[in-house]
């Protein structure tokens, strides 16, 4: 009767949702595959880094904090990226391995600018995670995280790339560039451990989350990861050209725009210059508007602090500027700026 009703044959019928399931078996153990296969690959070489920082109680007296993060060994020798804000000023730095060995590390040098950092520690055949190559990375591929959140060991998160070249605002004030942004869940104490591709190759460091928001999460692009590593590795920092102003953004008068014939419609107001500066030296007053340094025009601070790169120090570097409304060309000469956070 029911065969009847329904005006097929159920016997008939069973075999197409028997396919239908076994193709949906078939998806869900490729994804499974994928994951499985690259946390495995990955795993062994993520670090729980633990660190210590002396700190100042209510009333002065001198006190030791407890803090730490994720990190994950990328040369044989012992090398370990993670974040800066992770080992930013600790006194003493302790990693360990999932194979459950223990050791003291010492920091290489870190970067607040880009908040990456590269640990030291000393033994024997360590795991070393193969790098990829994030200019290589499409939105909607897989992406899986590696960490320790809330001190849970080696807890593996997965999810896709959600978008590429985000900007994030870095510890430092500075715009971290090429950032991506994944839905991979990171929480505290994830930071500074790897995002990893579906080949088993990181392809970022995961630095942040947006608190109260669901599925924002962002990693530093790896080869910026390797550029940066590179640099502290030989030269112990990241050298940058430095002014000595402070400043903000501000929009520029229609009128100067237009007058001036100004690429941008606004410019980075200064409002103070440091003593004994590159700027003071230049002569460079509160209230001047610099609209374009070394003729690339400056729309704001973010813009200032991109062409201060290291081939700056030391150069001689025009800096067109609005004081009131007369347009300056100073010449000045930046010098090899502090890493300060």
């Amino acid at each position: 009767m029911l065969e009847q009703f329904l005006g097929t044959d159920i016997t008939q019928s069973a075999p197409v949702l028997d396919r239908a399931t076994d193709g949906d078996d078939a998806l869900l153990d490729a994804y499974s595959r994928a994951v499985v296969s690259a946390a495995e690959r990955v795993s062994p070489s993520v670090a729980k880094i633990e660190i210590r920082q002396s700190a100042r109680g209510p009333g002065g007296e001198s006190r030791e904090r407890r803090g730490g993060g994720s990190g994950f060994v990328f040369t044989p020798d012992g090398l370990v990226l993670t974040n800066s804000h992770v080992v930013h000023d600790a006194t003493r730095i302790e990693l360990s391995l999932p194979d459950g060995r223990l050791f003291p590390a010492h920091l290489i040098g870190d970067d607040p600018a880009t908040d990456l950092a590269v640990v030291r520690v000393d033994g024997p055949n360590l795991p070393a995670a193969p790098l990829g190559d994030s200019q290589k990375l499409r939105v909607g591929q897989l992406a899986i995280a590696i960490g320790n959140p809330y001190g849970f060991q080696y807890t593996v998160t997965a999810g896709v790339v959600s978008a590429l070249g985000r900007s994030l605002r870095s510890y430092s004030g500075r715009l971290i560039e090429d950032v991506i942004q994944t839905d991979a869940s990171l929480n505290p104490g994830n930071s500074g451990g790897p995002l990893v591709s579906s080949s088993g190759e990181v392809i970022g460091v995961n630095t942040a989350t947006i608190m109260g928001a669901q599925g924002l999460c962002f990693a530093i692009g790896i080869n910026t990861a390797k550029f940066v590593a590179s640099r502290l590795l030989t030269q112990g920092r990241i050298r940058r050209a430095y002014i000595g102003i402070e400043a903000q953004t501000v929009p520029l008068h229609r009128r100067i725009v237009r007058f001036y014939d100004l690429a941008r419609e606004s410019g980075v107001m200064v409002v103070g210059v440091e003593a004994s500066s590159p700027a003071e030296r230049a002569g460079v007053r509160e209230g001047d508007v610099i609209v374009a340094f070394n003729g690339q025009p400056t729309a704001g601070v973010d813009d200032l602090h991109r062409l201060l790169t290291d081939t700056q120090v030391g150069v001689k570097t025009w800096v067109t500027m609005v004081r009131r409304t007369e347009r300056l060309e100073l010449a000045i000469v930046p010098q090899e700026g502090r890493s300060a956070r």
